[in-house]
């Protein structure tokens, strides 16, 4: 029965032959030419679609960048024993973080457009389900690559480990001196670029590609020592951040869905009209910003239509009434006659 279910769930059945898994590894992970050229290229349409808060041409640029086959290529020079492949990688890894950083930077700094979006925003606060979907999608793109036929995995792996938007969030930060941007966008990114590369090296030994050179008991020792170190020192900042967003979506349910579902907003414009006639529609939202420890945080919106003008006490009066709604300050704005009051 073990050997049933082992084979059912092993990952050497059709494994390429390890020459072509070589070729293939070590072949996307040049940064030089055509790659290059597509990485940049990349980079400018992640930074646009970033600066648009459009998710499909963020998409498009996830899909373009060649960045993950250098971290899998990475991954393959330790599996493989091959130091001088591991250090060849990395320094390409490290000329496409430069290429990436500087691009993205001089696009927002030219760029007309500062508003610091959603899109951008959903890449400053990285915790342990990212920690996840990088190791998830570091293990799917690896063993897709070795198959023989080739897989449609890569670009569902490119979408859900997301490398290139991070990046691009990273210099916007730069762009704008805004240091928790940079940082909370660059640790997402060191997130997802470390977790494919051990999850591709752990396959790749699984698979047992052929060894081009070997390393001595103490160099073994001290490579597992590094990794099993820096992967805990890489996930506590995730883990602290995701006791954070537990503990704040415990007691902070602001979304607009928070509303819908603790107050009625039909019965909460009846009340309106009769305690406050002068008010005509009231639309309620949220506005998202960042506190000063980088969290994203939501508060009460709302556009106050008004039929007559509005006097100082019961512009006051309907400030506290909202305040003891929503148990918190609500953001208003009166419009009377297409003008704000």
């Amino acid at each position: 029965m073990k050997e049933k279910i082992r084979e059912i769930f092993s990952i050497r059945n059709d494994i390429a032959d390890y020459d072509e898994i070589k070729e293939r590894i070590v072949g996307a992970s040049n940064v030089t030419g055509t790659n290059l050229c597509i990485l940049m290229l990349a980079i400018l349409i992640a930074s646009i679609g970033l600066n648009m808060n459009s998710t499909a041409v963020i998409i498009g640029a996830m899909l373009i960048s060649p960045i993950m086959g250098t971290i899998q290529a990475m991954g393959y020079g330790v599996a493989a024993s091959d130091l001088n492949q591991a250090k060849r990688a990395g320094i390409g890894f490290l000329f496409q973080i430069i290429i990436c950083l500087v691009t993205s930077t001089l696009y927002f700094k030219l760029s007309p457009i500062s508003t610091e979006t959603s899109e951008l925003l959903a890449r400053t606060q990285p915790n342990i389900w990212d920690v996840m979907i990088a190791s998830c999608g570091g293990l799917a793109g690896i063993i897709g690559i070795t198959r023989k036929e080739k897989s449609n995995v890569i670009p569902g792996v490119a979408i859900a480990t997301a490398l290139m938007p991070p990046l691009c969030t990273c210099g916007y930060g730069i762009a704008h001196s805004n240091l928790r941007i940079s940082l909370g966008a660059g640790y997402l990114f060191l997130v997802n670029a470390y977790f494919i590369c051990i999850t591709s090296m752990l396959v790749l030994i699984i698979l047992k590609v052929p060894k081009e050179g070997t390393f001595s008991v103490q160099q073994r020792k001290t490579i597992k020592r590094k990794l099993i170190t820096n992967t805990i020192l890489i996930m506590i900042p995730s883990l602290v951040v995701a006791g954070i967003m537990v503990r704040q979506a415990d007691i902070d349910n602001n979304s607009v869905t928070g509303f819908e579902r603790v107050i009625s907003v039909d019965n909460l414009t009846q009340e309106i009209n009769i305690l406050f006639p002068s008010i005509s529609d009231v639309k309620i939202g949220t506005l998202k910003s960042l506190d000063k420890n980088g969290r994203i945080v939501s508060k009460p919106s709302a556009i106050v239509y008004l039929k007559n003008k509005m006097g100082k006490d019961e512009s006051k009066r309907f400030e506290k009434w909202m305040k003891k709604v929503y148990d918190k300050n609500c953001e208003l704005t009166f419009i009377f006659e297409n003008k704000e009051q």
